[in-house]
Formats: C-alpha cells, sequence, structure tokens
C-alpha cells in the first residue's frame, strides 16, 4: 500500500493542486512550481494530508495525527487524516481552515481562509459535510453537519450552512439563505462576493418602504398613494434534508 504506486498517485495529485494553484491564484502569475511548493501554506497542507491520509488507511498509528499537527502550527490549515480530498483543491491563504474527520470534498473547489467544515454534534459516523465539484466557499464561511453542498455552488463570505445546498445555487446570511439559483450564474471560481445578494436586507427595505407609505398616508388621508392590500411574506430558506446532527 505505500509502494511506488502510492508514491506516484501522491506525486499526481501534487501536481495538480500546484496546477490548481496557478490556474486560481492571480498572485501565483510567473511564479514557478518549485516557489508554489515552498511558499504557498495550502498547497503545503495538502501535501502533508496527502502523506497523513495514506498512512491512515494503511493504518498506521499516531504518525498521520502527528503529521496533522505539526502541519497545523506550521501553516494554519488543519484537516484530519481521515478527510476524504479529490484532485484540485485550492486553499488560498488558508489561515483558520479546518477540516474535519468525515468531510469530503470534490474536484476543483476553491475554500478561502478561516473556513471550517466541521460537526455540530456529539453523534459518531457521518458528521461533517460533504463539498461536490466546482464549489467556492468564501473567506470565513462555517460549514457544519452532514449536509451535502452540490456541485457548482458558491457560498458566501462568513455565511452560516447548516442545510443542504442544491447545485449551482448561492448561499448568503447567517442561517445561510439561497439567492441565486441554477442557471443564474456561470461555473467556476469566483471571488465577487461584493455583488451578492442578501434577502434579509431586501425584507428590511420592502418593510421600510411600506411603512414609509403609511405613515405618508396617515399624514394626509386624502393622498392617492396606493398601499399593496397585503404584505407578502416569502420564506427565505425552506429547511430540507437529514437532521445536521445526525450520525
Amino acid at each position: 500500500m505505500l509502494g511506488l504506486g502510492t508514491l506516484s498517485r501522491v506525486a499526481r495529485e501534487v501536481r495538480r493542486d500546484v496546477t490548481a494553484v496557478h490556474d486560481r491564484d492571480p498572485a501565483a502569475r510567473g511564479v514557478s512550481s518549485l516557489e508554489v511548493l515552498a511558499a504557498w501554506p495550502g498547497v503545503q497542507a495538502l501535501l502533508a494530508h496527502r502523506v497523513a491520509a495514506t498512512l491512515h488507511r494503511a493504518h498506521v498509528p499516531v504518525l498521520p495525527r502527528a503529521i496533522s499537527a505539526t502541519t497545523r502550527s506550521i501553516t494554519g490549515i488543519e484537516i484530519h487524516p481521515a478527510a476524504a480530498i479529490a484532485d484540485g483543491l485550492f486553499i488560498d491563504h488558508g489561515m483558520g481552515v479546518v477540516i474535519g474527520e468525515t468531510a469530503e470534498i470534490g474536484v476543483d473547489v476553491t475554500v478561502y481562509q478561516g473556513v471550517t467544515l466541521g460537526g455540530n454534534g456529539f453523534a459518531t459516523g457521518k458528521r461533517h459535510p460533504t463539498v461536490e465539484d466546482n464549489v467556492t466557499i468564501g473567506s470565513g464561511a462555517k460549514l457544519l453537519g452532514p449536509i451535502t453542498v452540490g456541485h457548482g455552488a458558491k457560498i458566501g463570505a462568513n455565511t452560516v450552512v447548516i442545510t443542504d445546498v442544491p447545485p449551482n445555487t448561492t448561499v448568503v446570511g447567517n442561517p445561510g439563505h439561497p439567492v441565486r439559483v441554477e442557471g443564474k450564474r456561470s461555473e467556476g471560481p469566483d471571488a465577487d462576493w461584493i455583488h451578492l445578494p442578501d434577502p434579509v436586507a431586501n425584507a428590511i427595505r420592502d418593510l421600510s418602504a411600506r411603512l414609509g407609505a403609511l405613515e405618508r398616508r396617515l399624514a394626509d388621508p386624502g393622498a392617492a398613494e396606493d398601499l399593496e392590500p397585503s404584505a407578502q411574506v416569502r420564506p427565505l430558506h425552506p429547511v430540507r434534508g437529514q437532521h445536521p446532527a445526525g450520525g
């Protein structure tokens, strides 16, 4: 299990990780692969994880966790040796990133600093998120519990996600609310965290406008200003899927 085939696989994965940096980090333009390996903490953390995960699957005691702990102290990125990570993960900056034991990450996922893929209970079994291919997770986002983030989804900065996210959906807020659905955005990493819609702010803005209209109507009963017959209450986020604290 720890033969030449394993070494070849780890080398291929590391090359893929370096390629992801060159493709998705503007700061890496014109930078050699050797410099990326030497100076990008996300790549270093992934390299260490590839080794620790291989040793973990081979049931080697102590060493996988020792590698993980050492990597955390050097890079600020904590990845459990049992976490399943596919090719092409790009961890930008990385300080404060935590990836839990039963987390699963698909191909070509982009993660920014301060992201947590964590559990939210003491249940055993699957208790961390599953992130499918081509997902982008913004700085400070917290994904908690055995949820699934669908292919091509985008998680806004500082969003707290505790329920499943459909494919090709943008989610913002605490708790996270879907604000774009499939077909409304192009696939691939996107670092535009400024122009994301805010459903809570939109609801407050609508309420403020209606209150203003009511005040003007009360101040001048003869005014011809029309009001909506009744306010429409729309659910911001339907709760579906398994309980996030489930095992």
